[in-house]
């Protein structure tokens, strides 16, 4: 099975899609349960979101679900939410806090190393490669983390989420330029709404690598569902009206973003 599709660009910019995947291999498949196998806890066409709003940019996209393993959780399982509901490296539970495997199958220490090994470790691995590759040709790489989760998810948090949920790790993971940017296109977005780290204040991804002083600048952005899909329930729709809208500020950032320079 192949794992990973990645686009080489020109630019600066590197797009990381580390929850757009539904393949599960048929090992991991026969463990889950009805929950498990509904995959509902997906980024939702996320890709088909960001597909060809601008050109020259990276992109590096593993197919593997989420519910295999998260490539945005910490590999040492540290949580990176402490004290809050959350989900783990190799998830026992969906956002809803249902469980996800048949009782007796739910993954050992063994078998989340493995996972951990195959499908985290060549995700990052291809990350931290491409990154390196832009940052060697322009002397600083941005990298923009692309997700989406339902609006409303009562274990996770309380209320409705913005459209925008704009994670810099409280303004530690990039230049205050690239966040404020950010944060202002997303404001001035017409009927839309925004939060610069609020519940989301970017994932391990964000965290890991989101060195501003070595020059890697690193921006998570969670979208909403509700604004470019037809119902945030199966068979999670893609409003082609709704996301044509939201496409329109993404173009924005993308190419806000693939302007940037270090003073």
């Amino acid at each position: 099975m192949k794992i990973l599709e990645i686009k080489r660009g020109g630019s600066p910019l590197v797009l990381g899609l580390p929850h757009t995947g539904t393949s599960l291999p048929d090992d991991i498949a026969d463990g889950l349960n009805d929950t498990g196998r509904a995959l509902a806890d997906t980024d939702w066409h996320i890709h088909r979101l960001y597909a060809d709003l601008i050109g020259d940019i990276t992109t590096i996209r593993t197919r593997i679900h989420r519910y295999a393993i998260d490539v945005n959780r910490d590999p040492s399982g540290e949580s990176l939410y402490p004290g809050q509901n959350t989900t783990t490296l190799c998830p026992l539970t969906d956002f809803d806090g249902h469980p996800l495997y048949r009782s007796g199958h739910e993954p050992d220490d063994a078998e989340i190393a493995r996972r951990r090994e195959t499908y985290h470790a060549p995700y990052h691995a291809a990350l931290r490669a491409e990154l390196d590759r832009v940052k060697a040709q322009y002397g600083f790489a941005i990298l923009y983390d692309c997700h989406s989760i339902r609006s409303h998810i009562p274990f996770l948090f309380d209320g409705r989420l913005p459209d925008f949920n704009i994670g810099t790790n409280n303004g530690t993971t990039c230049a205050p330029e690239i966040e404020s940017a950010v944060a202002r296109i997303c404001a001035a977005a017409p009927g839309r709404t925004a939060v610069l780290n609020g519940r989301f204040k970017g994932g391990w991804t964000t965290r890991h690598y989101g060195r501003a002083e070595d020059g890697v600048h690193v921006i998570q952005m969670e979208l909403a569902q509700s604004a470019y899909l037809s119902d945030e329930a199966p068979p999670w729709s893609y409003d082609d009206t709704k996301a044509d809208r939201l496409r329109t500020h993404l173009k924005t950032i993308l190419e806000t973003l693939i302007r940037w320079r270090p003073a």
